[in-house]
């Protein structure tokens, strides 16, 4: 029976959410999500998400076409521009699986009485309806406002990648945030090799841009680099501590007593990464299946907006 809104799953592990083969509303099934592509409408989100590739964008320009295409080494441009491009590729994917994956979405409307008739509830059994979305809500989620949503196992709502940070999607956050640090750093040191060397030499020589929009162009990427490179240094180590303790920004912000039972450290990090430790870890990519994606294209599936 349902009880207020107040209680929570006792055994959420016993009670999985409806698989493709249940129904409760053909319309909301996971099978039909399976099919369309998660992505939210939101104003603010979707300008964010705008703004960090436009920013990468021009990390990229200054970095290519001012300091290295114009330097006469020409192993320091191949190998800095190899790096540097490849980590913005990196980031740009981690940010795009980050953004268009279902961070863990509870079905809305699941709280139906055929849906609770497959639970196979035991007498005395109490569990947790979301007033909002109208869903049977398993313990360690929350409902985001701006998702319409609840979310298993959310941290937390980042405008800048325009959706939830969950359950499904927080490995790609965690290599976004990392491989924005990684290009931050590495753009204020090629920053800092330019200044010094056209000090050295010539002001002239050093780019092929007039010196006063040489150092307005680097001065703009030096701020950049450095506000995106704290930032997400400092996301990239909270997520980090977060996976290791098990626990949620949002539990932790609440002081939220623990009800289940904590995995270590280790066991934290390959539930998230995804087995034993290997490079697939840090591959924005693994997982990903163009065939399943082209599949969608040829179907017309509609777009799964929240």
């Amino acid at each position: 029976t349902m009880q207020s809104s107040g209680h929570r799953f006792r055994d959420v592990e016993h009670h999985p959410l409806l698989t493709e083969n249940d129904s409760y509303d053909s319309s909301s099934s996971e099978a039909d999500m399976a099919e369309r592509v998660w992505f939210i409408r939101d104003g603010c989100g979707m300008v964010c998400a705008i703004m960090t590739w436009l920013l990468v964008v021009y990390a990229d320009f200054v970095v290519t076409f001012v300091m290295l295409l114009p330097s006469k080494d020409f192993w320091y441009s191949v190998i800095n521009g190899v790096l540097f491009n490849c980590l913005a590729v990196l980031a740009l994917s981690s940010h795009l699986r980050t953004m268009l994956t279902d961070p863990g979405a509870v079905p809305k409307g699941n709280a139906t009485k055929e849906y609770m008739d497959n639970l196979q509830l035991k007498p005395g059994e109490v569990i947790y309806k979301c007033p909002k979305c109208c869903s049977i809500k398993p313990e360690r989620a929350h409902h985001c406002s701006i998702c319409k949503r609840c979310i298993r196992k959310m941290d937390h709502h980042c405008p800048w990648v325009n959706n939830c940070v969950g359950e499904k999607n927080q490995r790609f956050f965690v290599l976004f945030t990392m491989y924005i640090a990684l290009i931050s750093a590495h753009a204020l040191v090629l920053c800092g090799f330019q200044f010094f060397s056209c000090v050295r030499g010539q002001w002239t020589e050093c780019s092929d841009f007039s010196p006063p929009v040489t150092v307005i162009l680097m001065i703009f990427l030096c701020l950049e680099g450095f506000l995106f490179l704290t930032f997400t240094a400092v996301m990239f180590g909270t997520q980090i501590h977060s996976i290791c303790n098990d626990e949620t920004e949002i539990e932790r912000l609440k002081s939220e007593k623990p009800t289940w039972e904590r995995r270590l450290r280790w066991e934290g990090m390959k539930s998230v990464f995804g087995g034993q430790p290997s490079l697939l870890w840090i591959n924005p990519f693994a997982g990903f299946r163009i065939r399943r994606l082209l599949l969608r294209a040829k179907k017309g599936g509609p777009e799964f907006s929240v």
